[in-house]
């Protein structure tokens, strides 16, 4: 499983997995986390009526899995926190579903020394860190995400035989394109599909860079 679609946003990411979710064979488990508003910023009345549970159900972002969990056995999915870092399982680590129980999974390693092995993940509590979300709150749920497809900033540190860069949107931050283009082991194994609007008759897409970083350089 050394390839994957990479893409510059979540939506477009969670959009590609949901679709090859549904491509798979076999029975699907749905998976629903828990979402709590942490005491330290629940304490305001004006606040409170905001946090219900739908609100917080629907709160997706960056380093913290979905409130639904669709995965099948074959799946492949990424780890999204450090659990046993000697054993490689650390943030970022592919692994594939092998067993889906109702408390734990049973997934194999796909990447790093460890590839191989068996390994079994309970569902952790865990806080988002993205400052966009103005307050604090916690999600416990299995901690994995799909990765048929991911973000290009989540690729980081992947070495991949295989991409798909998909940019239905394009990238947006600095050296973005840069840091997708370069996951690829082999330049014959990059695929780049662009959309562009129906206007843009250029065919190619931009590489965002700050300049303002190289300027004390």
């Amino acid at each position: 499983m050394d390839k994957a679609i990479l893409a510059p946003t979540l939506d477009v990411v969670d959009a590609v997995n949901e679709y090859m979710i549904e491509k798979m064979s076999g029975d699907c488990h749905k998976y629903f986390s828990s979402n709590t508003v942490c005491k330290s910023d629940s304490a305001g009345d004006m606040l409170g009526d905001v946090h219900t549970p739908e609100f917080l159900n629907s709160i997706k972002c960056s380093g913290v899995p979905n409130h639904e969990l669709n995965l099948k056995v074959g799946t492949p999915v990424m780890l999204l926190r450090n659990i046993d870092p000697s054993n490689g399982l650390c943030n970022g680590t592919r692994l594939l579903i092998t067993r889906l129980g109702s408390y734990v999974l049973e997934c194999k390693i796909l990447t790093g020394h460890n590839a191989g092995e068996k390994v079994l993940l309970p569902r952790l509590s865990l806080t988002p860190s993205e400052v966009r979300v103005p307050f604090k709150f916690q999600r416990r749920q299995f901690p994995v995400m799909i990765s048929y497809a991911m973000t290009i900033n989540k690729s980081q540190g992947q070495s991949l035989a295989n991409v798909g860069l998909y940019l239905r949107k394009p990238v947006f931050s600095h050296v973005q394109l840069n840091v997708a283009v370069s996951r690829v082991t082999n330049p014959n194994g990059l695929k780049i599909l662009l959309c562009p609007a129906e206007d843009d008759k250029a065919n190619s897409t931009v590489n965002v860079v700050y300049k303002e970083i190289f300027q004390n350089l």
